[in-house]
C-alpha cells in the first residue's frame, strides 16, 4: 500500500454481490435453507436473477449485464461500474486488490447486497444465512490480509444470535454491524435493538446503515408504477429518517462512544435534516452544536455529484466519508468516485484528507 498509516484512502462504501458460493458456508443441518439461484431469459443483454429463500423469492439481487450492455449503461450515465464477475462476487480476492492499487485505494469497507432487501421472518433461517455471509466474509478478510473490511450480518430476530455473530465478526475482521433503516417491524431507534448497539460498543464496532428495508411489507407497497422512482422510497428515505431518528432519540447519550454510517443515501440532505433537527432540539430542551454531527459520531457517505462546498458549510468537514458502491450498477456506482473526488478543485486539500481518510478512519476505528 502506498499511503502511510495516518493517511490511508478508504472506500467507506463497497460491496460483496452473493454468489451460490456464499452458501457453502452453512452449517450441515442449514443446508436445507440454501438459497437458490434462479434466472429469466436473457432480453437484450439482461438476465434478471433472483434468490428463492425458503420457498420464496426474496432478497435482492442485481440483474445480469452482458460486457455490451454494461458498457452501454456506463456511457449512458456518464460512471464507470465494476465488470468483472469475480471481483464482484469475490471469486478471485486478488483482483479486487489489484483494482484497489490501480485506484489508490488502502481499504475497502465491504457490505452485503442481497440482505437489502428482507430475506426471511423465520430465525432460523436469518441465523443459518447470516452465519454462512459472515464466515464467507471472514474468508476473504483472511486472503485480503487487511485490506477488505466489513459489516457483520447480525440476525436481529433472534438476539442471542445476532450478539454471537457480532463477537464472531469481530475477531475476523469486521469493524462495522449493519443495520437497515427499517428491521420487520421495526426502526432502529427501538429499544429491542439495544443490546445490539451495547455489543457494538463494547467492541468499539461501528453501526453501518446502508441503503436498505428490512420490510417486506414496505417493499411490496413501493413497487408502484414508476419503478425509476421506487428506490428513493424502499431504500434511501428510509435511511434519511433513520438518521434522523437516532439524533432526536436517546441513542446517542445511551451509548455516548458509538459510532454510526448512514451509507450510499448520498449527502445532499444532510443540511436539511440538520436544520429540522436544531428546532426540535429547542422543544427537547437540548443544546445544539454546529458540529453535532460528529458530536453525535454520526457520519454520513457523499457522492460525487453533492454540493459538498455547501455541504461542508452546512454541516462541517468531519461527519462525511465516501465511497464507490463497488460491485453494484445502480445510481450510487462509480468505480472511480475515490479518483474522481481526489481530483475535485472546489474543497480545500485538508478537508478531502478528512474525506477520505480521517473520517472513515475514525468511523470504522482503522
Amino acid at each position: 500500500m502506498a499511503s502511510t498509516a495516518t493517511d490511508l484512502i478508504i472506500d467507506a462504501d463497497a460491496h460483496v454481490v452473493e454468489s451460490d458460493h456464499t452458501w457453502d458456508y452453512l452449517d450441515p443441518l442449514d443446508r436445507q435453507y440454501r438459497p437458490q439461484p434462479l434466472e429469466s431469459r436473457e432480453d437484450a443483454g439482461v438476465k434478471l436473477q433472483f434468490w428463492l429463500i425458503d420457498g420464496k423469492v426474496r432478497g435482492f439481487r442485481f440483474p445480469a449485464f452482458s460486457a455490451e450492455e454494461l458498457e452501454r449503461r456506463s456511457h449512458q450515465v456518464g460512471r464507470k461500474f465494476a465488470d468483472v464477475k469475480e471481483s464482484r462476487e469475490m471469486g478471485n480476492v486478488d483482483l479486487r486488490i489489484e483494482y484497489m492499487d490501480q485506484s489508490g485505494v488502502d481499504i475497502q469497507v465491504l457490505h452485503n447486497t442481497m440482505f437489502i432487501e428482507s430475506a426471511t421472518e423465520r430465525a432460523p433461517v436469518e441465523v443459518a444465512l447470516c452465519k454462512s455471509w459472515n464466515r464467507w466474509l471472514a474468508d476473504i478478510w483472511r486472503q485480503g490480509k487487511g485490506r477488505l473490511r466489513w459489516s457483520c450480518m447480525a440476525p436481529t430476530l433472534s438476539m442471542t444470535d445476532a450478539l454471537d455473530q457480532i463477537r464472531f465478526a469481530k475477531e475476523n475482521g469486521a469493524c462495522a454491524v449493519l443495520m437497515r433503516p427499517v428491521e420487520g417491524t421495526r426502526l432502529l431507534a427501538d429499544p429491542y435493538f439495544y443490546p445490539v448497539y451495547d455489543e457494538a460498543q463494547k467492541l468499539d464496532m461501528a453501526i453501518a446503515v446502508h441503503i436498505a428495508n428490512g420490510s417486506a411489507w414496505l417493499n411490496d407497497l413501493y413497487r408502484h408504477p414508476v419503478p425509476i422512482a421506487a428506490t428513493l422510497h424502499r431504500f434511501r428515505i428510509p435511511t434519511v429518517a433513520a438518521f434522523n431518528d437516532v439524533l432526536l432519540s436517546e441513542i446517542p447519550h445511551q451509548f455516548p462512544k458509538l459510532r454510526w454510517g448512514f451509507v450510499e443515501a448520498s449527502a445532499q440532505w444532510l443540511p436539511w435534516v440538520l436544520h429540522e433537527a436544531k428546532n426540535r432540539f429547542k422543544t427537547l430542551g437540548r443544546e445544539w452544536r454546529d458540529n453535532i454531527a460528529r458530536e453525535y459520531r454520526m457520519f454520513v457517505t457523499c457522492e460525487n455529484s453533492d454540493d459538498l462546498p455547501y455541504i461542508v458549510n452546512e454541516a462541517g468537514e468531519d461527519c462525511l466519508v465516501v465511497g464507490t458502491d463497488y460491485g453494484h450498477t445502480d445510481i450510487s456506482s462509480d468505480i472511480d468516485a475515490i479518483k474522481l473526488f481526489r481530483q475535485r478543485t472546489d474543497l480545500p486539500e485538508h478537508v478531502k484528507r478528512k474525506i477520505l481518510s480521517d473520517n472513515a478512519r475514525a468511523l470504522y476505528a482503522i
